[in-house]
């Protein structure tokens, strides 16, 4: 018999209660216009590691998209001038379900005309702790955490010292030519664990295959790299930022890498966001990031579980 009652404790909800009137709070003292944008789109995001549910119009036509992220329509308010913005929203995702994931979920994502990467993350850590209180705060390269815990150069190793270094950590029954998946292989199931639990750690300067809609650059080393980090604490992933891509034909580019991996992969190829590509030729100069809202709840009630933070998961809606 199904259970009608909440998974969430009721002092979980108020204290996640809490956490956004505090987040509102913060924003507001730092001018940032908080908005809101439609949950239904007409195009989804092309990443292949992120599949969009569908649905049909309300009005029976085209097939729709319930959003994986309001990215792509915040990006659109900034281009039209609304200057810094951020939104609390619901986002979706088809298939991640888990310990730290639900299909549904809440994203706290902001854009900041004028800030610098660096200043970014420091409004990251600010959101941080709200959650947990005074923290400290560590910054990595990419490149460091694979040289420190893998022990390779993740921008110069051959595709066999990959495998071999996934291979002396885990227990794995696949393969793949694929670089940028025995990567993300290591990033996931090596580096994250490893990274220190009591800090807010910034890793940044990803691969520029990973660079999604960011921009990217070449270090000193000739290397090309993505301008963006992930913030990690307690051994999740909490945030996702990006100096964000400006060039509407380098979209175009990266679009078109994502349709080709899709098709390789069997994956369904989602249309583009044509009001996005018309937006972005007036999308300012700013650094962008989202934050998984039920995380920081979960960090703020000290829950194991997703679960514990929203009142009804997948299986109780």
């Amino acid at each position: 018999m199904s259970d009608w009652r909440p998974t969430a404790e009721f002092s979980a909800l108020r204290r996640r209660a809490q956490l956004l009137s505090s987040v509102r709070a913060l924003f507001a003292t730092r001018g940032v216009l908080e908005v809101e944008t439609p949950l239904l789109a007409s195009a989804p995001v092309t990443d292949p590691n992120i599949e969009a549910i569908t649905t049909v119009a309300p009005d029976g036509g085209a097939l729709m998209y319930l959003q994986t992220s309001p990215e792509f329509a915040m990006k659109r308010l900034l281009a039209a001038g609304s200057g810094p913005i951020y939104q609390i929203c619901k986002a979706f995702r088809r298939g991640e379900r888990g310990r730290r994931h639900n299909p549904e979920f809440t994203m706290l994502e902001w854009y900041r005309p004028g800030l610098s990467m660096a200043e970014l993350m420091d409004e990251v850590a600010a959101i941080v702790g709200l959650a947990v209180g005074p923290l400290s705060v560590k910054h990595h390269t990419y490149q460091h955490v694979f040289e420190l815990h893998c022990g390779l150069n993740p921008h110069s190793a051959s595709l066999d010292e990959l495998k071999a270094c996934a291979h002396s950590h885990m227990d794995i029954h696949f393969d793949t030519d694929d670089r940028d998946t025995w990567l993300q292989l290591l990033m996931s199931s090596v580096i994250e664990p490893a990274l220190d639990r009591e800090s807010l750690s910034f890793v940044c300067d990803f691969p520029s295959e990973q660079a999604a809609l960011a921009k990217t650059f070449i270090n000193a080393d000739g290397v090309e790299l993505a301008a963006r980090f992930e913030a990690f604490y307690a051994g999740m992933e909490l945030a996702n930022g990006y100096d964000e891509l400006t060039d509407p034909g380098e979209l175009v580019r990266r679009i078109r890498q994502d349709h080709s991996r899709r098709a390789d992969n069997d994956q369904v190829l989602p249309p583009i966001d044509r009001h996005l590509l018309k937006a972005m030729a007036s999308l300012p100069a700013c650094v962008g990031v989202a934050v998984g809202f039920d995380r920081l709840s979960m960090l703020a009630c000290k829950a194991e579980r997703i679960d514990e933070v929203i009142a009804f998961p997948l299986e109780r809606a």
